[in-house]
């Protein structure tokens, strides 16, 4: 992964990130996961075109037990997901660029399981989880077919600057949201 190469390429985007960890799963030092997420961050603020424009974003890495009570509290859905992203304001209708994007929660455990079972690393699935975020504090969705191609084509150009490859591939059908 070019995760201090891709900062350096972009020296003009400089995110604020907010890390907290709660879980000490997040702690390997193998993940490097300070690095993993910022490059992210980097990654996915360029291919929103957000160059030279200050943000700052805050970022909850945690577990599943704890990933379950924020889904149940602000989604209503009692269970662990991979990622949760809580806007700080709606952006499109403020037109709004710098500033605070917002939160994001990532669960190591939902992570970790995703990785395995498809086959790639936790940190390329950190990566792809922390731009997806990042793009829903932006504004994005995939609530339609016509959003999810947007919003995955975004993300693999995002993943692509990390060197990680297209997490959707020639899968076909796009992301929909979560059932209810």
């Amino acid at each position: 992964m070019r995760t201090a190469a891709i900062v350096r390429e972009m020296p003009d985007l400089v995110p604020v990130v907010d890390l907290r960890i709660d879980d000490d799963s997040w702690r390997d030092p193998e993940l490097q996961v300070a690095a993993v997420v910022r490059a992210a961050a980097v990654a996915a603020l360029a291919e929103a075109g957000l160059q030279g424009t200050r943000v700052e974003v805050s970022v909850l890495l945690t577990s599943d037990d704890e990933m379950a009570r924020l889904n149940a509290r602000w989604r209503g859905r009692a269970r662990a997901t991979n990622v949760l992203s809580f806007p700080a304001l709606d952006r499109a209708a403020s037109g709004a660029r710098g500033g605070f994007l917002g939160d994001i929660a990532l669960a190591f455990g939902t992570l970790a399981r995703e990785a395995r079972d498809g086959g790639m690393t936790l940190a390329d699935h950190v990566s792809h989880m922390m731009v997806h975020g990042i793009l829903h504090l932006l504004g994005h969705d995939h609530e339609t077919d016509r959003e999810a191609r947007e919003m995955e084509r975004r993300e693999a150009r995002a993943l692509g600057a990390l060197g990680i490859a297209d997490p959707y591939g020639d899968q076909g059908a796009p992301m929909r949201r979560e059932p209810a």
